[in-house]
């Protein structure tokens, strides 16, 4: 009868889902243990990572640093610090063209512009001459700057000692055989010719304009020249055949 039982179809199929249970017993066991190894390392990892705890050094050594050799060998060279090229005395300036004093500095007070037609501030001196008449430098110095101004024409400014600038401008467009920036000039050197371009001035006679910086500041060029010099401003041939020589 037993034997029976165990050959029916009812015993065969009920053998059949006790094996299935087991088997899916046993799996979900396993994703179980799966799931709760990973939880512990995963709370494990940020554990480590909470601590702060800094990485482990594997370089050779015991891991000190050595401070670099400031003492010497490698050391650069130092170097002597820039020249100071804003000491000095200013120069007595001497007389950048022959001709006549028509127009002075005034800073403070505006004066009548002929070309303009109007009143305004007049930050250098207008020496007037001939068209073409040879312009030269007040004093020793280097050449700054060569340029065109859309309202005074060509212009030249001169570095001096004691921070001092020259510009001189309503320059024609031809200038001096040689004349660059860096290019060292002694007084009296010739620098350019008087022009007509400057389009603010152009109302006037043929004129040097001629400005004077100290310090980046505006000054008087009048206060620097020495007074046999302001004397031939009021003499139009005092100092003719003798300037760009």
């Amino acid at each position: 009868m037993w034997n029976k039982w165990k050959e029916s179809e009812f015993f065969k199929k009920l053998k059949q889902v006790r094996v299935n249970r087991a088997v899916y017993l046993s799996s979900v066991v396993i994703l179980v243990a799966l799931a709760v190894i990973l939880a512990i390392t995963a709370a494990t990892n940020r554990a480590t990572i909470d601590t702060g705890t800094p990485p482990v050094d594997t370089s050779v050594g015991d891991g000190t640093q050595t401070p670099p050799d400031t003492a010497g060998g490698d050391k650069e060279p130092e170097t002597d610090p820039p020249a100071d090229t804003t000491g000095g005395k200013i120069p007595e300036l001497g007389l950048p063209v022959a001709g006549k004093l028509v127009q002075k500095h005034s800073a403070d007070v505006q004066v009548f512009s002929p070309t303009m037609q109007d009143y305004r501030i007049h930050l250098g001196v207008d020496i007037t001459t001939e068209q073409g008449a040879p312009v030269c430098a007040v004093a020793d110095g280097s050449v700054k700057q060569i340029w065109e101004d859309p309202l005074m024409g060509f212009c030249v400014a001169l570095s001096h000692a004691g921070d001092c600038t020259t510009v001189y401008k309503n320059l024609a467009k031809e200038m001096a055989e040689g004349l660059t920036v860096g290019k060292a000039v002694k007084q009296g050197e010739l620098l350019g010719y008087v022009g007509e371009s400057a389009m603010l001035e152009l109302a006037q006679e043929p004129h040097l304009h001629l400005e004077m910086t100290v310090g980046d500041l505006q000054v008087d060029p009048l206060d620097y020249f020495s007074a046999t010099v302001l004397a031939t401003l009021t003499e139009d041939t005092a100092y003719e055949g003798t300037l760009g020589k």
